[in-house]
């Protein structure tokens, strides 16, 4: 008995048989059973996504001999002749052996002619891109206004090839990639049917290297069969395919992590010795880095029960900085992509990994950085320029490696005011010697209404009190910010408050207070960086300068030593 393969075997007769696609088959089963039928239709869609079975399935509506519907009986002359591909009222074209105009206009010639046997004359034209542009010419008015008895059903992978005029003419139907689930569902519903023993991790491995078709997926899936002796198991499936095992893989990150070249460099040569091409071992760390991204942000996104490896990426999803998965997310795509231009494809590999673990991220890099430079300054000896042993040019290139990082004030930002002025308000009404700026955290005030309440200074006298606010901001002190901002100053004080514009504009409002403080904490952090040995040393050896625009004042109180 004739085998036959499981793509050609499995594949749908009926729209209910169909995986996937329901946006299609919606509009379809509509048309079909409502008898709203146009007379062209262009289906698009990468290949294997069913763009020829959606069209063949279409041609049995149109002429099953039940009549038409959007499901056919099958058991019909007309069912039977187009699933054998022998019907003689579906005429199908391969439009890339066909590309010439004479081929079309022969085509074309029948068209007038009722069809033999069924109720409509159905053109089934495959890869109608390849068509030249003179037979793109031939077909538009055909097409346009055909007979009452055809219908063209044209399908593409590259639907921008085509002239909009056609595009114009056409009901157009995109077919999307299949996911790895509606896939693996499909193959495991297959090899249970034909009594085939299975694992869900082989036929996960045959899913994402089908890329989401489905043709491509059956057809590794008899070669998966036959590769492991009729039963289709993770291992066999990962050697047929030349995949990096999994497990590798989360080595290679753990090494990473760990910064242990020697291992990294003993796994991978364990893979290689598989001969496991280079690229690919490039795109699974990118899919792998990819979950475990995933895994941080969304914790529930890529659990599966039938995933042995599920526990370790989420145990390295949690080991691992997210700022650390980005970055080898970026240096491996940038390393697949200059592949190519490597030496070789296992020195590109090897380089990418290195350049994993030299690289840490922006901001774990500028401490290290920054740390190294000093230590090494202050164990250097202090030199004249004619003395030292590092260049002029060498020298900047360090100093431009470095990220400005934020310098820590003697005195924080937002320094606290002196214990002597401090006031405890519990009273009705609060004590003369209250400060505004402390009564504006108690307010419980955010965003605009404290910025505003910021830039005021409250004045009390004749048990009344005033927010007086300079005119420079009475733009944005609209009339829902300024009752905001009176309702709580009130209930705070116990007192009725007015609201008072001044045309004085250097009032010391707590703004003013912590700018004059900032500029203050900033100049001092400025000299005392200015008169660091670190810098000092840098200056001399390279006639270094500061750039005074990239010091930023921390919130943080410096490390007394």
């Amino acid at each position: 008995m004739t085998y036959t393969v499981l793509a050609r075997k499995w594949r749908p007769k009926r729209f209910a048989d169909m995986v996937g696609q329901t946006h299609v088959l919606r509009a379809l089963i509509n048309a079909l059973d409502s008898n709203r039928l146009h007379h062209a239709y262009l289906f698009t869609g990468t290949r294997g996504v069913g763009k020829t079975t959606i069209a063949r399935i279409f041609a049995k509506s149109l002429n099953c001999e039940q009549g038409v519907s959007s499901q056919p009986c099958g058991q019909c002359a007309a069912c039977t002749e187009i699933d054998a591909g022998r019907y003689v009222d579906l005429i199908e074209v391969d439009a890339a052996s066909r590309t010439g105009v004479d081929d079309t206009r022969e085509l074309l010639d029948n068209v007038a002619y009722m069809p033999v046997k069924g109720r409509y004359k159905v053109y089934l034209i495959d890869e109608v891109h390849m068509f030249s542009k003179s037979s793109f010419n031939a077909l538009l008015k055909t097409l346009e206004e055909p007979p009452a008895h055809v219908k063209f059903l044209l399908a593409t992978t590259d639907p921008q090839k085509l002239p909009v005029t056609v595009l114009s003419r056409c009901l157009q139907f995109n077919l999307r990639a299949l996911s790895p689930a509606q896939i693996t569902g499909h193959l495991a519903h297959v090899l249970r049917q034909e009594s085939i023993e299975f694992d869900s991790a082989g036929l996960n491995a045959i899913a994402m290297a089908a890329n989401g078709s489905m043709r491509d997926a059956l057809s590794l899936l008899d070669q998966a069969i036959a590769f492991g002796g009729g039963r289709v198991e993770r291992d066999a499936v990962v050697d047929m395919l030349g995949l990096t095992d999994h497990a590798a893989l989360l080595d290679i990150l753990r090494y990473l992590a760990a910064g242990d070249a020697p291992a990294l460099f003993a796994t991978l040569e364990q893979v290689m010795a598989r001969a496991v091409d280079p690229a690919s071992i490039l795109a699974q760390l990118l899919e792998l880095l990819h979950e475990i991204g995933l895994q941080q942000f969304l914790p529930q996104k890529n659990e599966s029960a039938d995933d042995p490896f599920a526990q370790a990426r989420n145990e390295l999803a949690a080991a691992l900085d997210p700022e650390q998965v980005q970055l080898w997310y970026q240096i491996a795509l940038t390393g697949r992509r200059d592949l190519p231009y490597a030496s070789s494809p296992r020195a590109g590999l090897e380089m990418t990994l290195l350049r994993m673990l030299a690289f840490l991220p922006s901001s774990a890099g500028a401490k290290t950085a920054i740390s190294r430079a000093a230590a090494a300054s202050a164990a250097a000896p202090r030199t004249s320029p004619a003395q030292a042993s590092m260049s002029p040019t060498s020298a900047k290139a360090a100093i431009s490696s470095l990220e400005p990082k934020p310098i820590e004030a003697s005195e924080p930002a937002s320094a606290q005011l002196a214990p002597e002025t401090t006031v405890s308000v519990t009273s009705a009404v609060a004590s003369a010697d209250a400060s505004w700026e402390q009564i504006i955290p108690q307010l419980g005030l955010k965003g605009p209404f404290r910025a505003l309440a910021e830039h005021c200074v409250l004045r009390r006298e004749d048990g009344q009190a005033s927010l007086v606010m300079s005119a420079e901001y009475a733009g944005a002190a609209t009339e829902a910010i300024r009752s905001r901002l009176i309702e709580a100053t009130s209930a705070f004080l116990g007192m009725p408050v007015k609201f008072v514009e001044s045309g004085q504009s250097a009032m010391p409002t707590p703004a003013a207070n912590r700018s004059q403080r900032e500029a203050a904490a900033r100049e001092r952090a400025r000299q005392e960086l200015d008169e660091s040995p670190a810098v000092q040393v840098l200056k001399q050896r390279a006639g270094a300068s500061m750039i005074e625009d990239t010091l930023q004042l921390s919130d943080k109180e410096p490390t007394k030593e």
